[in-house]
């Protein structure tokens, strides 16, 4: 999430009673979480498994639980007892929760030409291209924003909350939500099928790529980028934080893992699961997603294996 404007690091430190070590001057531009932190950007970290990883990264402050690491040249740390509650300080005061008093909020912007169908519901903040086509009991929540010539069927919801925890097991409720406080944003030209279920951002945007279309039941988790030209089948399922270039064919029932990358014009055949980064310009199957020709021969030879075994035996 980018701030309104800047924002002086000393007034995030009396916001989450925080004591700052190091650059005391900067000024803050958004928050985010790790895996997609820019700079000047926030980021908070609570584990010291990832101390250094939050440290070295993109970001420029850091909302952590210790004073006994070093300070890279131009950062600061913000150093608090919880960061986890810190960040959620942070969110409710940026974007706090806004109840909705009517079905199409009156803060939201609609294009020249955008048909939108009975029983829609439009956010806060929500603007929506020209020539749209949003079709009856699609949910399209707070400051999400849609391109032009885009089409929505039925009963889809974009922007809910991303699934996203911070999990401790040394208390009584041991996953505590991750307030969400970023985006959707859909680009022109695209086709959201029947029952589709896109996360907004956990603290930045999940975004889908200039004509892109999506079959019925496909499930786009929080802080995803898809990238332009990608057609996704039915029932796709896809993590969070997760990078598909443009290009990209997912078809019927394909499971895609968190941050990984697929790249560019690669194919994914129907059921295959994706557990790690993909090259572009191939075809792949099975789970774990492999060469499509490759996984097809091993397929073919264990079908073979009762032959061979009774072959042995003999």
């Amino acid at each position: 999430m980018q701030f309104p404007s800047p924002v002086a690091i000393t007034w995030i430190a009396d916001l989450i009673n925080a004591t700052v070590i190091g650059n005391k001057n900067g000024q803050a531009t958004g928050i985010n979480e790790i895996h997609r932190v820019e700079k000047g950007d926030l980021v908070f970290v609570d584990h010291p498994k990832y101390y250094q990883k939050c440290i070295q990264s993109a970001a420029t402050f850091i909302i952590i639980n210790t004073d006994k690491v070093s300070v890279p040249d131009g950062k600061a740390l913000l150093v608090v007892e919880n960061p986890f509650e810190a960040y959620l300080t942070i969110v409710a005061h940026f974007r706090p929760f806004q109840p909705a008093l009517r079905s199409v909020a009156e803060s939201a912007k609609i294009g020249e030409g955008s048909y939108i169908a009975p029983n829609v519901f439009i956010g806060h903040q929500v603007e929506i291209g020209k020539n749209c086509r949003i079709h009856p009991n699609v949910s399209i929540l707070d400051h999400c924003i849609i391109g032009d010539n885009v089409i929505i069927q039925s009963g889809s919801v974009i922007g809910s909350d991303a699934f996203y925890y911070n999990g401790k097991k040394d208390r009584e409720v041991w996953y505590k939500k991750m307030e969400s406080c970023g985006r959707v944003i859909i680009e022109d030209q695209v086709e959201i099928g029947a029952g589709c279920t896109i996360d907004r951002g956990v603290s930045h945007d999940t975004r889908i790529g200039k004509g892109t279309k999506l079959d019925n039941m496909v499930h786009i988790g929080h802080d995803t980028i898809i990238g332009k030209n990608c057609l996704f089948a039915a029932q796709v399922g896809i993590a969070g934080a997760t990078t598909i270039e443009d290009g990209v064919i997912l078809w019927g029932q394909v499971g895609v893992s968190k941050t990984l990358t697929i790249g560019k014009n690669a194919i994914v055949l129907a059921q295959s699961g994706v557990g790690g980064d993909l090259e572009a310009g191939k075809v792949y199957f099975g789970s774990p997603a492999e060469d499509a020709s490759t996984k097809k021969r091993e397929l073919v030879w264990i079908k073979r294996i009762p032959e061979i075994w009774k072959k042995l035996n003999a």
